[in-house]
Parts: C-alpha cells; sequence; structure tokens
C-alpha cells in the first residue's frame, strides 16, 4: 500500500513508521525537517507543513491512506482534514489521545479529579479532533486511543481493543508505541473501525 505518514519522526509516528517498513508498504514520510526521518527500505522522506493545508495536500496526493501523528497542541485538525480531503485520499488514520476515553458513564478521563493539569490542553485538543472527524459525512477516518500511558517498551503483539472506554488491568493503563503501531497497521490493512474511534491497550 502507498501510506503517507504525517509526523514520521516523533515518538510515535517513528514506530509507526518502522511497522510499515516491516510490512512492505510505500511511505511517504512527512516531517518538519525531513533529514531526522528514519532511513528504512521504502522509506520518500518529505518536508511538510501542517498548517499549509495546500501544500500539504501535494505531498499527500496519490497515496492510498494517510496517517498523522502529531500533536494537538501544535497542529491545526481543520486544516489537517481539509488537506487529506484535497488530496483525494481513499482513508485517514489519525493517532488519538486518551483524553476522550471514559472510565465511568458519561465520565472522560480529562474531567476526572487527578488527571495531570500539564497534559489538559492537549488532551482538550485531541477531543476536538475527534468531534471534527465525527462531523465528516465524506472521509473515511478512524481514531485510534492509546492507553493512559502511552510509552516506549517492546514490540509484543499482545494487546486488547476496545471502543470508548478506557483499557486497563492491574499494572494499570498503558500501551507501547510499538504495539500501538501494530494496532494502527493491523487497522490500515484491515480495516474494522470506518469512520469511528477505538482504542488499544494491554
Amino acid at each position: 500500500m502507498n501510506v503517507a505518514l504525517i509526523g514520521a519522526t516523533g515518538n510515535a509516528g517513528s514506530r509507526i513508521l518502522a511497522e510499515l517498513t516491516r510490512r512492505g508498504h510505500a511511505v511517504t514520510a512527512i516531517a518538519r525537517n525531513a533529514d531526522k526521518v528514519a532511513a528504512l527500505p521504502g522509506v520518500t522522506a518529505k518536508t511538510g507543513d501542517v498548517f499549509d493545508p495546500e501544500g500539504l495536500a501535494a505531498l499527500l496526493r496519490g497515496h492510498d491512506a494517510v496517517i498523522s501523528s502529531v500533536h494537538f497542541t501544535a497542529s491545526d485538525p481543520r486544516k489537517l482534514i481539509e488537506a487529506v480531503r484535497a488530496s483525494g485520499a481513499q482513508r485517514y488514520l489519525v493517532v488519538g489521545g486518551a483524553g476522550s476515553l471514559e472510565v465511568a458513564p458519561g465520565l472522560k478521563v480529562i474531567d476526572t479529579p487527578d488527571f495531570p493539569a500539564e497534559y489538559k490542553a492537549e488532551a482538550a485538543a485531541g477531543g476536538v479532533f475527534l468531534d471534527l472527524l465525527r462531523g465528516e459525512t465524506d472521509l473515511n477516518w478512524t481514531f485510534l486511543s492509546p492507553s493512559a500511558m502511552f510509552v516506549p517498551g517492546e514490540r509484543t503483539g499482545r494487546f486488547r481493543l476496545g471502543t470508548d472506554q478506557l483499557l486497563a488491568n492491574e499494572q494499570g493503563s498503558s500501551i507501547s508505541f510499538e504495539d500501538y503501531a501494530i494496532a494502527l497497521v493491523d487497522e490500515l490493512e484491515t480495516p474494522k473501525h470506518s469512520r469511528a474511534r477505538f482504542t488499544v491497550g494491554y
């Protein structure tokens, strides 16, 4: 598959890039600084600006799918959606956040008393992005939320999937960047959550 990955040098993006190439996909890896993109088989590095929808759309054209892995507070979801729509890409997968997941009916993670204040802006922006996607009628999107702790780790291939509720076990709520990447690329290859959000965790 011919895939465009926006944010290919970040914590999640670099693992997604590695997973895509591991499975033989051709990837246009888009970053603010293309020189920082890992040199991997089938990867073409491009410099792109997430705040320039016209320029970004030009980079995205001709791809079967677009994945965006960018901080919500360092981008504009409306411009990202505009660029993807203008590119004609058939699918749009977004690296989401955990803040909009529920820990109880009607209670989101971001609204719990212990939610760290320093992450509130990012989590709130992620919720806005999800709401915008849910209002889209002509874009085939998927928003994959990680568990609360989204951290470096191992590529185990052992994880659970959910919908709108935060996944947790005896050790808490977590997922490694590496296993998250597996779940995202699985969804790319075998779509099961079109126009929907789902979540991954241990």
